[in-house]
């Protein structure tokens, strides 16, 4: 396949798809998310949230604000923009009075800038086979992974299946 056969497959008009129930729901268990902090009124998978979208009353933009206390869930915006979402996380674990935790669904992208940040900085769940994410008319033409920020670094990377 050449690239112009490709680029449909790596663009999407829409970087808010919802999670995976399933998944999430496996997390939740583990983790007990009380925020998600990159989410919208249609696509928010914990009753508390923050998000880039302002256009719904009392909305708090989570890259401009202190993050709370509580575990937070995050499947920021996919694009060019990941890498701010990622030094946020970084700078909010570090915070005195910070998140306990923050697990963050990313496209496992090993080689942007954005990565070598994350992995320094937290352990690493591949998430095996591909994500179909709600509302998607197919799996996403990407590999997943886990970013699991916490206080301490918790040792080697492990992988995750569904």
């Amino acid at each position: 396949m050449t690239m112009t056969t490709l680029a449909p497959l790596m663009t999407s008009d829409m970087a808010d798809w919802q999670n995976p129930a399933d998944l999430f729901e496996q997390l939740d268990a583990e983790f007990e998310f009380l925020v998600d902090m990159a989410a919208t009124f249609n696509n928010s998978m914990c009753a508390e949230y923050y998000g880039p979208d302002r256009s719904w009353p009392l909305q708090r933009d989570s890259l401009q604000v202190p993050w709370p206390e509580e575990a937070c869930w995050v499947n920021p915006p996919y694009g060019r923009g990941i890498g701010q979402w990622v030094r946020k996380a970084v700078e909010e674990i570090r915070r005195p009075g910070g998140p306990s935790v923050i697990v963050m669904l990313v496209p496992a992208r090993t080689d942007t800038q954005w990565w070598q940040v994350a992995q320094a900085a937290a352990e690493i769940r591949y998430l095996v086979g591909r994500l179909t994410f709600q509302g998607a008319p197919s799996a996403a033409p990407f590999p997943s992974a886990l970013l699991v920020f916490r206080r301490q670094f918790p040792g080697p990377y492990r992988w995750t299946t569904r």
